[in-house]
């Protein structure tokens, strides 16, 4: 077998694993079989791979025409006062997120920074303010009534870093359950940890920002950060977040 044939299959495998972990099973189904042959000189995908594609279409459009039972009040009770991970020694406030629970457009972004954390609400900083920006002067929405903004990490991480691979496994779940309980039309990553996150892999933001992925069926676009935004305000930069967020708009028109 080729190393190009078998990274396919291991990047399959990881990513049906992962599947499986978020929604809760403990084994590996016995109905999509075990089959791993690729045909011979060709670029098809295995068997295996086609398994995995359709009982991921399956599943997806089963959560896409089901109402969840899940509420943002139920979401935020069962985080409670979270001691989780070791985030929570430093906070002040836990920041859950805010918007319109029932909004068609999430953002998600990296984590509360030092405003978020004293005021306990995402995205109200100078980070915050040029997202509401572009929301509102570029994308032509009300933030408040047609968005929900939250993070993959609910707690600040000292010195505004890079939320910890631990971390984000901790807050993950709860993420998972407001993006189920919203069921929005399209989601937003906002720079590299939240796309990473969302796509279980590293993503190198740069070159993946401003196309289409897909999140449990949802469409879902890579941006910049605002942050990054404001730290390289070029014209291109502020140029590819409003082609980005064009694409989005289209997509939530559909």
């Amino acid at each position: 077998m080729s190393t190009r044939k078998r990274s396919i299959l291991l990047r399959d495998l990881k990513n049906y694993l992962t599947f499986l972990k978020d929604y809760g099973y403990s084994e590996i189904p016995s109905e999509l079989g075990s089959t791993l042959k690729i045909q011979s000189g060709t670029n098809k995908k295995s068997n295996y791979s086609i398994g995995i594609d359709k009982r991921l279409n399956m599943e997806t459009k089963q959560k896409l025409t089901k109402k969840s039972n899940i509420s943002i009040e139920e979401v935020r009770e069962e985080l409670g006062d979270c001691t989780r991970c070791n985030l929570h020694k430093d906070r002040k406030t836990i920041v859950f997120g805010s918007g319109n629970p029932n909004a068609d457009l999430v953002f998600v972004g990296e984590g509360p920074g030092a405003d978020e954390d004293e005021q306990g609400f995402p995205f109200v900083g100078r980070a915050g303010k040029k997202l509401t920006e572009i929301i509102e002067k570029g994308m032509n929405l009300n933030r408040e009534k047609d968005t929900y903004i939250c993070n993959i990490v609910k707690c600040r991480p000292p010195n505004n870093r890079d939320p910890k691979p631990d971390e984000i496994t901790a807050c993950k779940p709860f993420l998972i359950k407001q993006l189920q309980a919203i069921q929005p039309k399209a989601i937003v990553a906002l720079g590299k940890p939240a796309a990473s996150t969302l796509l279980g892999r590293t993503v190198p933001i740069m070159k993946e920002r401003g196309n289409w992925y897909e999140y449990e069926g949802i469409p879902l676009m890579l941006t910049l950060h605002p942050a990054y935004l404001l730290r390289a305000y070029t014209i291109e930069n502020r140029r590819n977040v409003m082609n980005d967020m064009n694409k989005v708009l289209k997509k939530l028109k559909q």
